[in-house]
Parts: structure tokens; sequence; C-alpha cells
């Protein structure tokens, strides 16, 4: 299956660095954000580390292991990388980053996911989100505490409940999903979706690539950037990464 893709990661409007990393890799038909952790040392560091691994493991093993066990298997050796230089490093003692990834394999995509970075789809016009944080805020929605409304509301919605690196071992999830021709993935850090509202990033979307079966690298470059744009304008407190792809 061909694709079209782009990628954009902003250090926004308030932080002093980008602790986002973007990885794209056509050559194994692989994309994935990684969102370094606030509030510990050397996210920066640890997002990078996941783009970097990425390519190394793929190289090694992208011939020997079928796409969802390749996936879990390189988010284990990352995460069993970043823990020990973290270990190693006193300065860097707790980092870890988000991931989260796709492959395109035929006619399937394999998704990876730790953390509070998404993939969303986007199917005959309509928004669909793929991932499940791995946030304290999703674990009280699916408690039914309050609604995903409320949920933009509660102090506590930046807290993770899971990230790459930051223990000794990591469970990924993994899943697989059918391509439709034309489908179009979005992969983003939390500095877009916590700031945008899914209808207007469907709203983005859906404008900048009217018709997905006749879309060109300019429009999905232009979607991107609005993404991107649209979080800066509602505050960008944080960095912001976005990668799409279109299945065509």
């Amino acid at each position: 299956m061909a694709i079209l893709y782009t990628g954009l990661t902003d250090i926004g409007r308030k932080r002093k660095t980008n602790q986002d990393s973007i990885c794209m890799l056509p050559e194994f038909k692989f994309f994935a954000v990684a969102d370094g952790m606030r509030g510990h040392n050397g996210g920066d560091i640890a997002s990078q580390m996941t783009t970097d691994l990425f390519q190394k493991y793929f190289k090694s093993y992208f011939q020997k292991l079928e796409p969802p066990e390749l996936l879990g298997k390189s988010v284990n050796f990352i995460n069993t990388s970043i823990y020990k230089h973290g270990q190693e490093n006193q300065n860097l003692k707790g980092m870890g980053t988000t991931v989260t990834g796709i492959m395109f394999n035929g006619k399937y995509l394999n998704l990876v996911n730790v953390g509070d970075s998404r993939a969303y789809m986007i199917h005959k016009g309509k928004l669909f989100q793929m991932t499940r944080d791995h946030s304290l805020v999703q674990e009280k929605l699916n408690l039914g505490v309050y609604d995903r409304e409320g949920a933009q509301k509660d102090p506590q919605k930046n807290v993770l409940i899971k990230t790459v690196g930051f223990e000794e071992s990591v469970d990924a999830d993994v899943y697989k999903y059918k391509v439709h021709k034309d489908d179009i993935f979005l992969l983003c850090s939390d500095g877009l979706h916590g700031k945008v509202a899914d209808s207007d990033i469907l709203n983005i979307i859906n404008t900048n690539i009217p018709d997905p079966s006749n879309a060109t690298q300019n429009q999905l470059d232009m979607a991107a950037k609005h993404l991107v744009n649209e979080a800066n304008v509602n505050g960008g407190q944080d960095n912001i990464s976005v990668i799409l792809v279109l299945a065509n």
C-alpha cells in the first residue's frame, strides 16, 4: 500500500526546550511520536533515544519478526535502554517518554502505544481515536467518575500511569487494524490533543485535505502546520508534535 506522509514538531509558546521527538522511517513504513516526560530530568533525551533506537532495532529485526511482535519487542528494548541510561546517570534518573507508533504491513496497520500521545484515524470524513491514554484521568473515565468534558478540567489530567523508560519494564498496547484506501492517520503528542478539540482537529484535516483520493504533499504539509498553529493559538503551553499519514 502506498503512503503519503508529513511530520512536524514545535516547541510551543511556553517551553524553553522541545522534549518531543518524531520518527519517520518510510523504509519500514513506520511512524512514531515520543513525548519526553515533563517534571523529570532528561525527557528530551528519552524521546530522542526512542526515535533513534527504533531505527536501530528495526535494522536488526525487521526481516525476522512479524509487525506486532516487532513493535512490542522494540518498545521493550527501548524501555530497557532508557531505564539503564537513567540508572547510570544520576542527573537523568527518572527520565521517561510516551510513544505512539504505527507500522503498515500490506492491508493492515499495526499500532503500539505507551502513555498519552495518541493515534487517530480519519475514515470517510469521521475521526476515531485509536489509542487509549495510560493516564490517571483515563482510569477515572474508565470508572465512570466523569465524562470526557469533565476530564479536561481534572487537575491531574497530565499524570501518567505508564511510560517508556521510567520503570524497569513496561507492557505496551499493541493493536492491529485493517486499512482502507484514503484513510488518514494522525499521531500527536498531548500538546495537540490537550489544546485542540477532536472536532477542531477533524475540521482542520478535512478542510486541508478535502479529497483524500487526490491529496497532495502540500495539502498534508498544510494540514500539519494548521494543527500546530491551532494548538499555539490556544495557548501553546506544551511542545506540539504531529504526523499525518495517508493510505492511498
